[in-house]
């Protein structure tokens, strides 16, 4: 009965990401760039907990990819 259910929740989950799934097969590409840098930048953020303004998170941030 369990499995029944998994495998309905799978079936419903590839027809809602369809389209996504073709696009990548399409174009080969995904958003784990991205999401590396939205996790760096959070990563980021948790530690400069009490920075005063947004200059010095940023001036942190360009730090971090060794930017001037």
């Amino acid at each position: 009965m369990k499995l029944k259910s998994i495998s309905r929740t799978v079936i419903h989950t590839i027809i809602r990401w369809l389209d996504e799934i073709i696009a990548y097969f399409d174009h080969r590409t995904t958003s784990g760039v991205v999401e590396g840098i939205n996790n760096k930048l959070k990563l980021i953020k948790r530690s400069a907990y009490g920075f005063r303004n947004f200059k010095n998170f940023q001036s942190r941030c360009l730090l971090n990819w060794h930017f001037n």
